[in-house]
């Protein structure tokens, strides 16, 4: 799994365009303000180690929400940090969980809409912390 996240003052989106046929009809335009904003890209191997990978995406978003001593966070599916890509039912499955395990933990989860391509805006802190890619 590879993640690039970033700390936001502000991130907007919008649903554009369906392009995964199993996935829910949505009509989304979010805003959220002051979130660790994650673009995620699960990778071929990735069930294979499904707990290790969860664990350390889990830790990574935590750390960097303590950082700028937030708890709105804000998933983002970015299927081009890779070449290599696990089924989508997967990365579904594994979203969930996260979520799951971050909204008991305190945070406040607002997901862009898995399967579409989306319209965003997203004002990026200027602190070095603020941009930060990881290889899980």
């Amino acid at each position: 799994m590879k993640i690039l996240m970033f700390y936001s003052p502000e991130f907007w989106f919008k649903t554009y365009e369906k392009v995964l046929p199993d996935v829910p009809v949505q009509d989304a335009d979010t805003s959220v303000k002051n979130a660790v904003v994650v673009f995620y890209h699960a990778e071929a191997g990735d069930p294979e180690r499904e707990g290790s990978v969860l664990k350390k995406f889990i830790k990574n978003i935590k750390w960097l929400a303590g950082k700028f001593g937030t708890t709105n966070v804000v998933l983002h599916s970015f299927n081009h940090l890779s070449t290599s890509k696990a089924p989508p039912d997967f990365t579904c499955s594994l979203i969930d969980n996260a979520k799951e395990r971050l909204a008991g933990s305190g945070f406040i989860i607002t997901e862009t809409p898995f399967g579409y391509l989306n319209a965003w805006k997203m004002h990026v802190a200027g602190e070095s912390l603020a941009k930060v890619f990881k290889d899980i």
